[in-house]
């Protein structure tokens, strides 16, 4: 969402590097351009006139920091500052202190509602809840339906009441809940701002007095999204937002407006489709983002929850032993793949936002993949048995050709014999400290 404000932010810098001590019509200039890339970014005009001042403020009343250049005094107080316009610190979600805690998520059509309550339900599970969803939307064409079938996906119980209103479905839900010990309520919502939505709203909230109200907001709708969050809050006490399609191509102005025009924090961002894509909200985290300093936090902890530990660790044996085959290559694509867009995972990675010539080919790591699946157990294990004939055979069954399978066949051994050095390089430097362990040898 952000790379056109990071390409521009980060073109700002580079014409202040080599400068040393900065002046004060270098800042000035700086910051004018800053000011342009906010603004075209959709961010609230309020909210860039203020952030401008409070790095300018800071950036002419200190002087350049011990051992680093002007540019860096400089890109710290900005990532501060955006820190502090996106909350400053992370906003996490309050839990009753007796079962079950209710979250109620609300908001307007196509903001990805629905979707989010499966994903928040996902997310608990991870989190050692049981979560139960609740279907209080029944006003939108197979909306009770699809969070049916999102609750079958996930294994996750739903609760539906027909020919009863939405506040009385609620109450029901948690009256029944049993073993669920957070329930999740699928509210209605409508193409606009209603007063009927609002009534409605408000009675459920006022009936249930939810531990948490969710807003859902789509970032894709820029400064709208900042003036109907506005509205919700006036009425309802929003407790935090989910800003959804993170992924996409907006521009960002909601994501860095919302929280300082709302005084609401950020809880949750949606960053794909997939039930999986949901993240907690680090303030700090996007503010590194934002200025391609890169997500490594974020990017551990993905790793984490993809990569089994012990797999992992045999793994890492195999490599010391020389004994990496193509039946490992694939099982380490797969755990890639757990993690998230490649696209996604190299932009958590300090510096790879710099380079713009870097394209991530899915395309071709699925034809990789097919090819690898083509052949048989024994030749994963054991390339060099592929004869002209098995390469045939291959080639049909990727829907390659023979001249992609020796391609890879060759990149694979370059592979090889370059973890084989890696290692080689390693033995003799006595106890090595424990590291994190990427897929692919990283």
């Amino acid at each position: 969402m952000f790379d056109s404000l990071t390409d521009k932010l980060q073109g700002v810098f580079a014409r202040l590097r080599g400068q040393g001590r900065l002046t004060e019509q270098d800042i000035g200039e700086a910051l004018r351009e800053v000011r342009m890339a906010l603004l075209e970014a959709d961010v609230n005009f309020k909210v860039v006139k203020e952030f401008v001042a409070r790095v300018r403020e800071r950036a002419l009343g200190q002087d350049v920091i011990e051992s680093l250049s002007g540019v860096q005094t400089v890109v710290k107080i900005v990532h501060d500052e955006l820190t502090a316009l996106l909350g400053g610190h992370d906003s996490r979600l309050s839990f009753a202190p007796r079962p079950p805690t209710v979250v109620m998520l609300c908001g307007l059509q196509g903001s990805g509602k629905t979707t989010t309550c499966a994903k928040l339900a996902h997310w608990m599970r991870r989190q050692g809840r049981n979560p139960l969803l609740v279907a209080c939307d029944i006003y939108r064409p197979a909306a009770v339906r699809q969070l049916q079938v999102l609750g079958e996906q996930l294994g996750m119980p739903v609760f539906a009441e027909s020919d009863t209103s939405p506040p009385r479905i609620a109450a029901d839900a948690v009256r029944q809940a049993g073993g669920s010990d957070v329930v999740i309520l699928d509210t209605a919502g409508r193409l606009h701002v209603d007063e009927a939505m609002m009534l409605e709203l408000e009675q459920i909230q006022r009936d249930i007095r939810p531990t948490q109200t969710l807003l859902i907001v789509d970032a894709m709708t820029g400064q709208d999204a900042v003036q109907f969050a506005q509205d919700f809050h006036a009425r309802l006490s929003v407790d935090g937002f989910v800003l959804t399609k993170l992924d996409g191509d907006a521009r960002g102005g909601a994501a860095l407006s919302i929280r300082s025009v709302t005084g609401v924090p950020i809880k949750f961002v949606g960053i794909g489709e997939k039930l999986d894509a949901l993240e907690t909200f680090h303030p700090e985290r996007m503010a590194s983002r934002i200025l391609g300093m890169g997500d490594v936090l974020s990017l551990i902890e993905k790793a984490e929850q993809a990569i089994d530990e012990r797999r992992a660790a045999e793994f890492e044996r195999k490599l010391r032993e020389n004994r990496f085959d193509l039946n490992d290559f694939l099982e380490q694509m797969q755990q890639m793949r757990k993690m998230g867009p490649l696209e996604q995972i190299l932009g958590m990675i300090p510096g790879m936002g710099r380079l713009k010539g870097l394209e991530v080919n899915e395309k071709q790591l699925a034809r990789q993949e097919a090819l690898v699946r083509s052949m048989t157990v024994d030749e994963r294990s054991d390339p060099s048995i592929l004869n002209g004939g098995r390469k045939r055979r291959v080639a049909q069954g990727a829907g390659v050709t023979v001249q992609e399978v020796n391609q890879f066949l060759h990149q694979f051994e370059m592979m090889r014999q370059m973890i084989r050095q890696m290692m080689g390089g390693e033995a003799g430097h006595g106890k090595r400290r424990r590291r994190l362990r990427l897929p692919f040898g990283g």
